[in-house]
């Protein structure tokens, strides 16, 4: 490991990572060997096109002239039947690319419907046993089943644009309660103050008056400083705290099972069911029954 005054290793983490997401020979050795610290986990979030890899690129490059050491995870949509990435968003921080004190990790979400890979948690441990200053994660967009991003950052920041006014109503059963920060980004188009208008009424309305509404025009750099201000504080809370642990309860009974059914011939089960569904009268409860 390093300290704060020297260079990450980051051949070692980025080896550590493919290791562990590979569940290679002994990498539940490696996981329960770490000592991850107390790292700001700070989750970017939104729909698509609403520039949160431009606002987040904008951030890292303020992060990165003070010297911050800084971890970045970018989830990449991936097919649920190949489970591999669509994109290349490691391209989508070129920019910052060789700078000494930016690792930058990218993920395909492998088919899960919270929009976060299934290899998130382990990922984000490992990058927590180094000492960065931040952790960024980057999802590539958000609907109502995808706000897992909320139950693994200390601060969720949600990326919208003057354009999602008319969806606000939609979004609040979603967004809504993820949200730490609301950003408005390309908040020089019109329609953006009604835009924080209305945000800060729903707000108001579902009792969470302490969410900060900011605007800013990422590809200008404007309010960057703003939003840094808002993540550099730490918005633990008690629903941040109940979020967490509901996923790794989840996270916990996933890693149990796998245990148990570590022994389990799945290409079996599946010739014996691929040859049982073609009769017209299959049960797929009853034949499960026979494995219970």
């Amino acid at each position: 490991m390093s300290n704060k005054n020297s260079i990450i290793d980051f051949k070692t983490l980025a080896r550590t990572i493919s290791l562990v997401e590979n569940e290679a020979e002994n990498f539940e050795t490696i996981l329960q060997q770490l000592q991850p610290h107390d790292i700001p986990v700070i989750g970017f979030t939104g729909p698509p096109g609403a520039g949160k890899s431009t606002l987040l690129n904008a951030v890292i490059g303020v992060l990165l002239d003070e010297k911050k050491k800084i971890g970045l995870v970018l989830v990449d949509p991936s097919s649920p039947f190949n489970l591999g990435a669509l994109l290349g968003d490691r391209l989508r921080m070129s920019t910052h690319f060789t700078n000494e004190n930016l690792f930058i990790r990218s993920v395909a979400s492998r088919g899960s419907l919270g929009g976060l890979s299934d290899k998130i948690i382990e990922v984000l441990e490992v990058m927590r046993s180094y000492e960065f200053d931040y952790i960024f994660i980057e999802t590539v967009g958000v609907g109502q089943s995808e706000v897992e991003i909320a139950g693994l950052a200390d601060t969720t920041v949600v990326v919208l644009v003057p354009e999602s006014g008319d969806s606000v109503q939609a979004m609040k059963a979603g967004l809504m309660e993820i949200a730490d920060v609301f950003v408005i980004n390309k908040a020089d188009r019109a329609d953006a103050e009604a835009l924080a208008n209305s945000l800060q009424h729903q707000l108001h309305i579902s009792g969470r008056v302490n969410i900060p509404v900011l605007k800013t025009v990422a590809v200008e750099a404007k309010g960057v400083k703003e939003l840094i201000a808002e993540i550099s504080v730490r918005k633990e809370s008690m629903e941040n705290a109940n979020r967490k642990s509901i996923l790794l309860t989840e996270k916990a009974l996933r890693i149990i099972s796998k245990s148990k059914m570590k022994n389990f011939d799945k290409a079996e089960l599946r010739a014996i069911l691929t040859r049982e569904m073609n009769d017209p009268h299959f049960n797929l409860y009853s034949f499960v029954k026979q494995y219970l």
